[in-house]
């Protein structure tokens, strides 16, 4: 049998992947926590984790235990809850959603979280596809699709408004758009198609039938700069522009394009008190800043 004790020391090793800021979380040596892992991985007969020269990855049978794990956390912080003693959140939380929410919208207001939960760690994710909840690749994903898989909890949580955006540089030497038919006239900003898995990026779409590209890139920023330089118009977020004097918005008659936000996590993962004091920020987050996020409010 095991010691259940050593549970908490696979927890911090498996969120924190090395023995050293692991060990500074529970307040003992690295060594501690190097010993305590062995011990269990010898009453388990199995091996955990797997020694890499950057860290401790989860092998296999890691990250089995670990949905075991946070599990009992779960419930022993509940007991702890419901017997009115205050408990200290702590561990990482990986938040999967898209560039541009990420590095123009939650990332300079996850200092707010932080003040409020210095002990948890956002791991902020990035990718040009939906990160797989069901198998725990992400803990939470904030994104413009609603994502499908098995025992997911999805909500919407708001929506974001879109725009087309131009350089004044641009707009003066080829003049600015009042209407759609007025849009054939301009050349544009975009996503590589054949590159992009999420289709709901695929905005531009939304505003002009068979525009006229300049310039491609994967990248959103990219492609905002391109855009800043004077490349042509482009179909951005609203929260992405407003703050830049570089782009004027563009009043265009009959164009209007909206995205919902769905903010999702696994059934399992819905009690974790870290994963939930997240989920519980990013809501009252959008609902707070929708005026902003639906490009009625400036910065």
């Amino acid at each position: 049998m095991f010691d259940w004790n050593d549970l908490k020391y696979f927890l911090e090793l498996a969120r924190q992947g090395r023995l050293a800021p692991a060990a500074k979380r529970l307040h003992v040596d690295h060594s501690t926590v190097g010993r305590r892992i062995v011990e269990l991985e010898k009453a388990l007969n199995t091996k955990l984790f797997d020694r890499t020269l950057t860290g401790f990855v989860l092998s296999e049978a890691g990250h089995r235990l670990l949905a075991s794990a946070e599990s009992i956390e779960v419930k022993t912080i509940a007991i702890a809850e419901n017997a009115g003693q205050p408990t200290a959140l702590s561990g990482a939380v990986r938040l999967a959603t898209m560039e541009g929410l990420a590095s123009f919208y939650l990332a300079p207001r996850l200092v707010e979280f932080y003040e409020s939960h210095p002990g948890i760690t956002v791991e902020l994710i990035t990718s040009t596809q939906l990160l797989n909840l069901t198998k725990r690749e992400a803990d939470l994903s904030l994104s413009f699709v609603r994502p499908t898989g098995s025992r997911l909890i999805v909500r919407q949580i708001g929506h974001v408004d879109l725009r087309l955006y131009g350089a004044p540089s641009y707009l003066g030497e080829h003049g600015v758009p009042q209407s759609l038919a007025d849009l054939s006239n301009h050349r544009f900003v975009a996503y590589i198609e054949d590159l992009v898995q999420i289709a709901e990026v695929l905005w531009l779409h939304d505003a002009i039938q068979d525009p006229h590209i300049a310039f491609r890139s994967t990248s959103m920023i990219s492609q905002h700069n391109a855009a800043a330089a004077g490349m042509g118009l482009v179909m951005s977020p609203s929260f992405l522009a407003a703050c830049d004097s570089r782009l004027r918005p563009l009043q265009i008659k009959g164009l209007s394009v909206k995205r919902e936000l769905w903010l999702s996590t696994h059934e399992d993962l819905r009690d974790m008190a870290r994963v939930k004091a997240l989920m519980d920020f990013i809501k009252k987050l959008v609902e707070r800043d929708q005026g902003f996020l639906d490009g009625q409010i400036d910065c």
